[in-house]
């Protein structure tokens, strides 16, 4: 009695076509797909990267690789307190790009 009879679908889909118009149907067709196929790589990448930091070892064991040095960076290294200050500043350095090259991706997935 409440099920949905095949006149129903043809009313809803009559209705659709008249708000949307026939020719924006396409176009909203391909969004959803684009947009479902994009959501579909998130997960996945999501899920991935779960995996993978499952498998890594543990924060505390990781070693941090060696950054370039410079004769300068080997210059103020030579004396033991200035080491430890370098490479604090590098370091910060380093994260400072990190935010402004997050900052510029994050924009520009806005922009799209």
């Amino acid at each position: 009695m409440n099920a949905l009879q095949p006149w129903h679908i043809i009313v809803l889909v009559i209705v659709v076509v008249l708000l949307f118009g026939a020719k924006r149907l396409p176009d909203a067709a391909r969004s959803i797909g684009k947009s479902m196929k994009i959501f579909k790589a998130e997960t996945k990448d999501l899920s991935g990267e779960n995996k993978a930091n499952a498998d890594a070892e543990p924060a505390e064991t990781r070693q941090i690789p060696p950054a370039a040095t410079t004769p300068t960076q080997a210059a103020a290294a030579s004396t033991p307190g200035t080491a430890q200050d370098q490479q604090v500043a590098d370091l910060q350095r380093q994260l400072d790009e990190l935010k402004k090259q997050q900052a510029a991706d994050q924009a520009q997935k806005n922009a799209s």
